[in-house]
């Protein structure tokens, strides 16, 4: 699946998506030619940002609250603890995995995992407490109110966590959900869309916490490590967007410019979101030539990704589908599910026959320099892409 050389760059108009991002936006097909696309306020605060953790999925999961805490950028002893808590308090009530990453996320947003008091609740002040708030009559490490229970019982840690945990568990699909939705649907939050730029980091405080927790997946009724693919999505959020193995790798020493992997299957195959956000291309790549002809098979030179899609996840977070077989399913702005169907594999653009080229980005940066090996990424994540023998 050799893609031949660089496509033809060209600019496109600026789009304003969601007030939330600045936009110089030059097409980048499947070998790293440039573009620019600038993301602001889409990932959450940069100092909470976080070298992701070595850690391996051990299938034991259980989370030690006395123990000794792991040293995380941001998050002191303390916060971790709490942390630990909440995970704690999940593994009791058999709430799976991925409701322990929601739990921790909506902390992080409510109290940045700190047991607060509220100095306008008088009784609150009054009982252990790491810092006092003034949120209406919130207290808490979910800033809890008062028709979740009495101030001492809102702000014992583990009762605060079961009553967030018996209100998620209430949702219909709950798990299926982006977390952001589903901790809305507890919560009720001012502020509904706040809760996803935490998911990242959560996600590396229950690996961390927990074993690895967070790279599991629901198979066949049981929590199984590094195996989420399509429609089955890891506690992280991630899955992989197909199941195949790994033929031309990411910047290898024949094909440097290559910014993605690609992955055989075979035409017709479902392409599946890799985790929820939002679409931000979703169109025909023009080719060397500036030709948008995508309808038809394509060949090695031809240049551009084909129909491609591009998704912002949280975090600041960009996955790039390439080589669909048609015209994507999904639009520009729309909000997608990990594991919503995107399109079909294909052979369009530059392409010598029928694969998905799959690129991740960071830090918002739809450029070459942007791009991340997605192998280690997306096995990081507990959606492994599976290389060939």
């Amino acid at each position: 699946m050799n893609d031949g050389k660089p496509p033809r760059r060209r600019r496109l108009p600026l789009r304003a998506l969601a007030g939330a991002l600045t936009v110089a936006l030059a097409l980048l097909c499947c070998t790293g030619g440039t573009a620019a696309f600038f993301l602001t306020e889409l990932g959450g605060d940069s100092s909470e940002q976080m070298t992701p953790a070595s850690v391996e999925c051990t299938g034991d999961f259980q989370v030690n609250v006395s123990g000794k805490m792991p040293r995380m950028a941001d998050y002191g002893n303390s916060q971790l603890r709490n942390a630990a808590r909440i995970i704690g308090t999940g593994q009791k009530m058999k709430v799976p995995p991925r409701g322990w990453v929601i739990a921790v996320a909506t902390a992080m947003q409510e109290s940045r995992l700190r047991n607060l008091a509220n100095r306008t609740v008088g009784d609150s002040q009054g009982l252990p407490n790491e810092g006092v708030g003034a949120d209406h009559d919130s207290v808490g490490l979910f800033q809890q109110r008062a028709a979740w229970g009495t101030v001492r019982h809102r702000m014992t840690p583990e009762y605060a966590a079961r009553k967030f945990y018996e209100k998620l568990l209430d949702i219909p699909d709950w798990e299926q959900l982006p977390l952001t939705e589903a901790a809305q649907q507890v919560q009720r939050s001012a502020f509904p869309d706040a809760y996803a730029k935490h998911e990242t980091v959560a996600t590396q405080i229950v690996d961390a916490l927990a074993g690895g927790a967070a790279r599991t997946a629901l198979v066949s009724g049981q929590e199984v490590c590094d195996a989420a693919s399509g429609k089955e999505v890891a506690a992280s959020g991630w899955t992989a967007p197909i199941a195949g193995g790994v033929g031309s790798g990411f910047r290898t020493s024949q094909r440097p410019g290559h910014n993605g992997v690609d992955i055989g299957a075979r035409k017709g195959t479902p392409i599946h979101a890799a985790a929820s956000g939002r679409v931000l291309v979703s169109k025909c790549d023009p080719d060397n030539s500036g030709r948008e002809t995508c309808d038809v098979d394509g060949y090695p030179g031809k240049g551009g990704c084909g129909w491609f899609v591009d998704i912002l996840h949280s975090g600041g977070l960009i996955t790039r589908y390439c080589h669909m077989v048609t015209r994507p399913q999904v639009h520009e702005g729309q909000r997608v599910a990990a594991g919503d169907v995107l399109g079909k594999v294909g052979s369009s653009g530059n392409s010598s026959g029928p694969h998905l080229h799959f690129e991740v980005h960071e830090d918002g940066d739809r450029r070459s320099r942007g791009a991340t090996d997605p192998v280690p990424f997306m096995r990081s994540r507990g959606a492994p892409l599976t290389k060939k023998k």
